[in-house]
C-alpha cells in the first residue's frame, strides 16, 4: 500500500467538482480497486432520528444489509462505541451481521463532523487478518476528508 499516494487520490477526490455522492462513490471505487484486500468498501450514515444506520454509495457485491440498527453487527456496535472496530476474523464475532460467506475480516472507522459520529466507512475482506496499524491510520484520514465533503 502506497498510502502518500493513496491520501492524494483521496484527497483529489474529495476536492473534485462533483456532488457529495458522486464523491463518496468514487472513494468506494477507488479503494476497492487499489487495496487488493478490500473486497467490499461502503458508507453508512446515521438514518435521520432513527437508531440506525443507513446504507449510501458502496462497491462490492450489493448486500441486504442497507438498515442496521445501532448495536447490532459490527456497523451497529461502531455507531454507539464511537470507536474503530477491526476485526480479524468474523466467525470469531458474536455480534456479526454476515454479508456473504466469502467475508472473512471486517473493519469499521467512525466518520465525525463536530465531535459527532454520523456514520462510518465499513470495508469487508475475504481474507483472515489482513487489516493492519496502516488500513486503520488511512481509514481515519479517509474518514476525515469524507467528513469535509461539500
Amino acid at each position: 500500500m502506497n498510502i502518500p499516494q493513496l491520501k492524494a487520490s483521496v484527497t483529489a477526490i474529495a476536492e473534485s467538482n462533483q456532488s457529495v455522492s458522486d464523491k463518496r462513490q468514487a472513494i468506494c471505487d477507488y479503494l476497492k480497486q487499489e487495496i487488493d484486500h478490500y473486497h467490499w468498501v461502503g458508507f453508512y450514515f446515521k438514518n435521520g432520528d432513527k437508531a440506525e444506520l443507513k446504507l449510501a454509495e458502496f462497491a462490492g457485491e450489493p448486500t441486504e444489509h442497507t438498515t442496521i440498527p445501532f448495536g447490532k453487527g459490527i456497523c451497529g456496535q461502531v455507531a454507539v462505541s464511537n470507536k474503530n472496530f477491526v476485526v480479524p476474523d468474523v466467525s470469531a464475532q458474536e455480534n456479526y451481521i454476515s454479508c456473504g460467506f466469502k467475508v472473512k475480516s471486517e473493519i469499521v472507522i467512525p466518520i465525525f463532523v463536530n465531535g459527532e459520529n454520523i456514520g462510518q466507512i465499513d470495508i469487508d475482506s475475504h481474507i483472515t487478518n489482513p487489516f493492519s496499524e496502516a488500513d486503520e491510520q488511512f481509514l481515519e484520514f479517509v474518514c476525515e476528508k469524507v467528513a469535509e465533503l461539500k
